[in-house]
């Protein structure tokens, strides 16, 4: 049995931002003949100036135009990860339009998809001697992605372990800088779910974290 895909309505439009780097990436696209991305690196100034940065960047659409929304769920760092969830929400509340959390790690693997052929491993640095983890298989001819290693928090070992036992050959990928790029990647994985019918309340989108900032 083969799933009916949805399209997005005419004259509407779905929004991603990534934040949780220093850097601000914001995309906007209808699937069909319109597609706009940009990155700034905003540093620290990220949480004072990311709403003006969304409120220019999105002219000459307006909030009405929205379908849904994306964003980058982590992990990442705290405070960008925390401040793309809420904006997020926020806004998927207002309009009441779906929000879509997409992990960081699987924008990085689907960035990739038209490189190779295997297993996709992403990893990122983590706090405290720590790193973040996934497995991914992507198929670009299917538009199909499927975390055969959900995002994972492990030690440097641990990580190195679980690729010594992955049987099929894969190509290893460091998340580690213009991860904010990735923003067209979490608005095509957004689109892949609407497209199969899923439609997250606004309350479903929470950051991943993967370890408190702060050692307990």
């Amino acid at each position: 049995m083969t799933t009916e895909l949805t399209t997005l309505p005419a004259q509407k439009y779905a929004l991603s931002l990534h934040t949780t780097t220093p850097e601000l990436g914001l995309a906007i696209s209808n699937f069909a003949d319109e597609t706009r991305a940009n990155v700034w690196n905003l540093g620290r100034d990220l949480s004072s100036y990311v709403h003006q940065y969304l409120i220019d960047f999105i002219q000459p659409q307006t909030w009405a135009d929205l379908a849904f929304i994306a964003v980058a769920k982590g992990p990442g760092g705290f405070t960008g990860t925390r401040i793309g969830v809420v904006l997020a929400r926020t806004l998927g509340q207002q309009l009441n339009i779906p929000v879509f959390a997409i992990s960081t790690l699987a924008a990085v693997a689907w960035s990739h998809k038209n490189d190779y052929e295997k297993l996709i491993a992403t990893e990122m640095p983590a706090q405290r001697g720590k790193v973040f983890g996934a497995i991914y298989q992507v198929n670009a001819a299917t538009s199909e992605i499927t975390a055969l290693f959900p995002d994972t928090l492990l030690t440097p070992e641990a990580w190195q372990e679980t690729l010594a036992n992955c049987h099929t050959e894969y190509q290893l990928i460091q998340a580690q800088s213009g991860l904010a790029a990735t923003v067209t990647s979490i608005l095509e994985l957004s689109s892949l779910e609407w497209r199969q019918g899923k439609r997250p309340d606004w309350s479903e989108a929470v950051p991943y974290y993967g370890q408190h900032p702060v050692e307990m």
